[in-house]
């Protein structure tokens, strides 16, 4: 009997630092936008599907070993040690991508019976009745992705609700790369390859964020970000400048022109994804 992919997860979070819970809260809000979709569990008297525990705080583990006993319940460990266990284990500092990767693969696992149990616990009898691998994880469907000449009024008005992000970059890699990277979570993508072309966009539909390269024909980022900034209409987009350029002046630059965020190219994944989960809604 297969098993059906759930659309949500629940996840139990035992221990971690404050700062570390502030970060796994933007994690599972980024998460509200991916299928499926992870959330951190807070129904009392029902256990969670996945547990994430932090490995360095022993009371937290010792509850692990307390709740998951029969080891059925998928767990992640963060820290530097699977304290005996055979549960995947993460090293710190919290990875964004990797833990995705490992809710993925937990709520992936092939049957209860294969899923890692703790050492110190005796495995429970085996139920002898076949048990076949779960349907594989639905792909999520791509977000509309626009090209400069394809901006469409017609189809936003058939999408309110819809959340847009532009990306300006004259470098068809970086927007390669951008495009791999948002539509995991389902924005709809607009792309300009110049300046003039992003301030054309702004003046025709409202970004939640624009990813704005600083070096580009005609006007540059600092300027383009200015223009955008100056327009009612556009003064609650987030703008974040994407540069090799990372002195303190650049940086100076890209503030006083505006800027909301500064992204270093190559693009740090896991500083997109903070990036993503700060200025993007959820």
């Amino acid at each position: 009997m297969t098993t059906k992919q759930k659309e949500t997860y629940s996840v139990e979070v035992i221990g971690f630092s404050q700062t570390e819970l502030m970060a796994l809260a933007s994690v599972f809000e980024l998460s509200s936008r991916r299928v499926p979709k992870f959330a951190r569990h807070i129904t009392a008297g029902t256990p969670a599907d996945i547990l994430l525990v932090d490995a360095n705080d022993m009371e937290a583990v010792r509850l692990l070993l307390e709740r998951n006993a029969a080891g059925f319940i998928p767990t992640i460990l963060i820290g530097d040690s699977n304290r005996g266990t055979s549960w995947p284990v993460l090293p710190r500092p919290i990875r964004w991508m990797k833990l995705f990767q490992a809710f993925d693969a937990a709520v992936a696992a092939p049957s209860a019976e294969a899923i890692a149990k703790p050492v110190e616990v005796p495995a429970p009898p085996k139920v002898a009745a076949a048990v076949q691998a779960p349907a594989p994880t639905p792909v999520p469907a791509a977000p509309v992705a626009r090209t400069a000449g394809e901006a469409s009024g017609a189809w936003q008005a058939q999408n309110p609700r819809a959340d847009w992000v532009l990306v300006v970059d004259d470098n068809q890699t970086v927007r390669e790369f951008m495009k791999s990277k948002l539509a995991a979570f389902s924005f709809n993508v607009d792309y300009a390859e110049s300046g003039e072309q992003a301030i054309g966009f702004t003046g025709q539909k409202h970004y939640a964020c624009i990813f704005l390269d600083v070096v580009m024909p005609g006007i540059d980022g600092y300027q383009v970000c200015k223009l955008i900034k100056s327009n009612r209409s556009a003064q609650k987009t987030a703008v974040v400048m994407l540069t090799s350029k990372d002195s303190p002046f650049d940086k100076i630059r890209g503030s006083m022109s505006g800027c909301d965020a500064y992204l270093t190219k190559p693009v740090d994944e896991e500083k997109l994804l903070e990036t993503i989960a700060k200025f993007l809604p959820g």
